[in-house]
């Protein structure tokens, strides 16, 4: 009788749960993974690369496009890094207000995840939920930013504008009427600030929503509880951060236990799961959302009563004003100097981490003295968890495969830099 042996199949890169291009080659028994191999170069970005050809402002828009979910979360490691070496003390606000758009990035990471891998494992309709807050969200980055998604608004020495004092509304038009504009634009009457903290008073009912359709739902729990298992040991030894890492039992979180910014004067709590499963990283991003409203919602308070420069008043490092620019050749020529040179950073290496969505970022920077980085290296959280996916789905079933994709919360622009 012929020996049955394993067979090898292709999982992606064009398949739905991919997450990116994310090729792996599963090595089966029936449906059974024996053996899980991730394939990466398919989007090899050259970041790393292409920064040490480009000053130090013009990477900044390279940083949002490494991980697409978490533009602003990207830029805050890497003007960190050229801060430290500068040796630039941030003005408060402009820290306050970084902390704040910190946490609707966290907001935005995680709806699109929740949604993301609710669609993967079959739950259709949390997805279409979860876009409806995102819609907000991307409104908050457009009106401080002017962009909905690559928004290059931190920079070296504080971020490029204060928050606006009024929000964009919707106009009436031919397929919209004026009654649907009026409850569009209730909510956009005041500044942006307003509109953030109406925002906030409406999110936690939003996060039980989510909640009721998957918490307790029995098909949810069968697809995620005991799958992809991984002991805090096993967690810590991978070099798993964020999620990940609290999802297996393990209280590590950068702005705890590293505060950088104002997350020293914030109250939040840190949520921990107990079992390392797919199930307890889901509640661990769950409860996430709802402390980082709550993070958002001290911001907006200390903002709306605390006004002052968002930028330091270096012009080494920072462009004057426009209307100083145009009034007074001094600033002229340190508007042009800035940006068709750039900053000169201090030679000397540094790293600079935060707790990104999805875990660790962090910006190795080594400089030269010269208007360049020398080399700059990233820390990609999804790199490390992405090694572990063979351990992860070892005597787990194809489907799994899918489930644990979607737990590891896999962005290639960041894996595959």
């Amino acid at each position: 009788m012929a020996d049955i042996r394993n067979y090898t199949l292709n999982f992606g890169p064009q398949h739905p749960a991919a997450h990116g291009v994310l090729r792996l080659v599963l090595e089966l028994d029936g449906e059974v993974i024996q053996r899980a191999d991730p394939h990466i170069g398919l989007l090899h970005r050259a970041t790393e690369k292409l920064a040490e050809t480009r000053t130090y402002i013009q990477s900044v828009p390279y940083m949002d496009r490494l991980d697409y979910v978490s533009m602003m979360a990207n830029e805050h490691a890497y003007v960190m890094a050229i801060e430290r070496l500068l040796g630039v003390q941030v003005p408060v606000r402009a820290q306050y207000i970084r902390v704040m758009f910190d946490e609707l990035t966290r907001l935005l990471n995680h709806l699109l995840w929740i949604g993301a891998h609710g669609l993967d494992v079959g739950a259709m309709a949390v997805f279409l939920y979860a876009f409806r807050e995102r819609e907000d969200l991307f409104d908050m980055y457009e009106a401080a930013t002017g962009a909905r998604m690559h928004a290059a608004y931190y920079r070296p020495g504080g971020v490029y504008r204060d928050l606006p004092d009024s929000m964009p509304r919707y106009a009436p038009t031919p397929q919209r009427s004026r009654e649907e504009v009026e409850r569009l634009n209730a909510n956009r009457q005041g500044s942006l600030l307003d509109f953030i903290d109406d925002f906030t008073r409406r999110f936690p009912t939003y996060v039980d929503e989510y909640e009721t359709l998957l918490t307790d739902n029995r098909i949810w729990k069968q697809r995620l509880v005991g799958i992809g298992v991984v002991p805090p040991e096993r967690a810590l030894a991978l070099g798993f951060t964020g999620p990940m890492l609290r999802g297996s039992g393990v209280e590590w979180d950068l702005r705890k236990k590293q505060p950088y910014e104002v997350y020293a004067q914030l109250e939040f709590d840190v949520p921990v799961g107990r079992n390392g499963d797919c199930y307890d990283r889901y509640l661990v991003r769950v409860e996430e959302m709802r402390q980082s409203n709550r993070i958002i919602r001290q911001c907006i308070e200390w903002l709306r009563s605390n006004p002052g420069p968002v930028m330091v008043d270096d012009h080494k490092v920072a462009p004057p004003s426009r209307v100083a620019m145009k009034s007074n050749m001094e600033e002229l020529i340190h508007h042009f100097k800035l940006f068709s040179e750039g900053i000169h950073v201090p030679p000397g290496e540094v790293y600079a981490a935060i707790e990104h969505p999805k875990g660790e970022f962090g910006i190795y920077l080594v400089s030269d003295g010269a208007n360049k980085p020398y080399r700059l290296k990233i820390r990609a959280p999804g790199f490390a968890h992405l090694q572990a996916f063979d351990e992860m789905t070892r005597g787990h079933m194809i489907a799994d495969a899918v489930t644990v994709i979607g737990t590891q919360d896999i962005v290639f622009g960041e894996i595959d830099r």
